[in-house]
């Protein structure tokens, strides 16, 4: 009888600290389309991305070139100028997968740019719904518009986006 009564005092005490938690849900997606300046910095983002690409591309381009002229003039070319024709193309080939690997790779010049312009944002933005948290008490945030957030339904009530909005400076 003890043991019942204890398993439902413990039950009953965190049924009411689960409860006393509060939680609040934001919209990243509706947030960042609303911010004036992660659009732009996203512009920017998209206009260096194609330049690079570009470059890529045309270096792609040249190896490929090279290539097809080395098939078309193959049969008139003695053993040591394909081997010159076939390390011209691959050192082609490699300087393209090089220069892509600087822009795009981990740690390449795509990603630097990305902090650069859109992190400063992002810190805002995460430091306004650190401040609306501490302000009204919520133990939890969860982003709505996140895949992995699994929410099926949200009551409108506990969305903070457009109160994060407002405290960004925006309507």
């Amino acid at each position: 009888m003890k043991k019942i009564l204890l398993s439902l005092t413990l039950f009953a005490v965190c049924a009411m600290t689960a409860s006393a938690q509060k939680f609040a849900l934001v919209d990243m997606e509706y947030i960042l389309k609303n911010v004036p300046a992660y659009e732009r910095a996203g512009e920017q983002l998209n206009q260096v991305s194609r330049k690079w690409q570009a470059e890529v591309d045309a270096l792609q381009q040249e190896a490929e070139t090279l290539y097809k002229n080395y098939q078309s003039e193959a049969v008139f070319l003695s053993n040591e100028q394909k081997t010159k024709r076939e390390e011209a193309v691959v050192a082609k080939e490699k300087e393209a997968a090089e220069l892509k690997r600087k822009y795009f790779g981990p740690e390449g010049e795509y990603y630097k740019k990305r902090e650069s312009l859109m992190a400063p944002i992002e810190d805002e933005i995460y430091n306004a719904v650190k401040d609306i948290a501490d302000q009204k008490g919520y133990s939890l945030v969860l982003d709505r518009a996140s895949e992995s957030a699994g929410i099926i339904f949200a009551s409108p009530k506990v969305d903070i986006s457009s109160e994060v909005l407002t405290r960004l400076g925006y309507n």
